[in-house]
């Protein structure tokens, strides 16, 4: 079994408090919730590892029960945490190993994290746990795999499809005709207000194609994914149905859940923290609340770039139409690897 990390005398402060003749029942639900996080975690991060092996379609339902920890402890109040709060002394949540493990195979960069306590978060660990946490930033995570996968996407190839080089074709093609269209229009303000809006598309587009502006925003942090991965999500993302692209596309929105119940599940942390301890400093020596709600940001989604998909939205007409060498090949749910190239492989051998 996986308990609460770091600090074992945790599980005997009930026995501390009956020999002080106190006797706090809330105290009991709030380690069992904190080992129950901590058994969740160990079955998320052997789920995950199997993801990042093969690339499995289904999606890591044990999230949601994490989250549903939070109702648990949010029926304890703040007097209620208050009676036994000086016991935890530095005990704090930043100490579970398993969190931080997660966070580094989905994909957390380090140069993006909040600094706790104006320190690197391993600082925190010693021994065999520091050491653990420095393997992890150095295996492969979930993102770079994905990352990989993404740049074997059928149809990028220059030579081949060049998904890439018609969908700009087309879309330049399509705002000059929207242009073209508007300046026929008589003067008025409406006009004005949709050329001002169509030229804002038209900016937004053409950075979309330049690959230094791509290289200038995976350096600030602002993009996470590289030119080539972007590419082929993006083409995933107009094509997801067709079936070569149905199972990638349900693979991507998956990706975009574990940022989503992530997230969520910092989120309901820092408000049940802001209401058990308002704007004192946490048990660890952390700024409490304003650091846990500095954690609530893109910074920490892995798969931002695919939220960001949306964005780059056009009219079905303007993507281009698949040739049959990529239009008609087997569902890729029918080979058990998640490689492009494996079905590829797959299909030739059942034909």
């Amino acid at each position: 079994m996986v308990f609460v990390r770091r600090k074992p005398c945790i599980f005997i402060f009930g026995i501390f408090h009956e020999q002080r003749g106190k006797k706090i029942h809330d105290e009991h639900m709030f380690i069992v919730t904190h080992q129950v996080y901590e058994l969740w975690l160990s079955r998320l991060y052997g789920r995950l590892d199997s993801v990042r092996k093969v690339f499995i379609h289904n999606h890591v339902r044990d999230e949601r029960n994490m989250l549903k920890g939070f109702a648990v402890l949010e029926t304890m109040t703040a007097l209620d945490f208050f009676d036994f709060r000086e016991y935890l002394s530095s005990a704090s949540g930043f100490q579970s190993l398993q969190f931080h493990l997660l966070e580094n195979k989905i994909g957390v960069s380090e140069n993006l994290r909040v600094p706790y306590n104006r320190c690197h978060y391993r600082d925190n660990f010693h021994g065999q746990e520091s050491e653990a946490l420095l393997r992890s930033e150095q295996d492969p995570t979930l993102l770079q795999l994905v990352e990989q996968w993404l740049e074997r996407t059928p149809g990028l190839e220059k030579d081949g499809f060049n998904f890439w080089g018609k969908l700009q074709a087309n879309i330049e093609k399509g705002f000059k005709l929207e242009k073209h269209k508007l300046e026929k229009m008589p003067d008025c303000e409406t006009k004005q207000d949709m050329l001002a809006n169509l030229k804002k598309q038209t900016e937004m587009f053409t950075s979309l194609f330049d690959s230094k502006r791509h290289d200038h925003l995976l350096s600030k942090g602002d993009r996470r994914l590289s030119y080539a991965a972007l590419q082929g999500a993006l083409m995933i993302y107009f094509y997801r149905e067709e079936p070569r692209f149905q199972v990638p596309f349900q693979f991507l929105t998956y990706l975009m859940e574990i940022d989503v119940l992530m997230t969520k599940w910092r989120y309901n942390h820092v408000c049940m923290v802001h209401r058990m301890i308002g704007s004192k400093a946490g048990t660890g020596g952390s700024s409490g609340y304003h650091y846990l709600r500095s954690t609530v940001s893109d910074r920490y989604k892995v798969f931002v770039d695919l939220f960001n998909l949306a964005t780059f939205l056009v009219p079905r007409a303007w993507i281009p139409r698949l040739n049959p060498s990529v239009y008609k090949f087997p569902y890729t749910a029918e080979c058990s690897d998640s490689s492009y190239s494996s079905c590829g492989s797959c299909s030739s051998e059942d034909d």
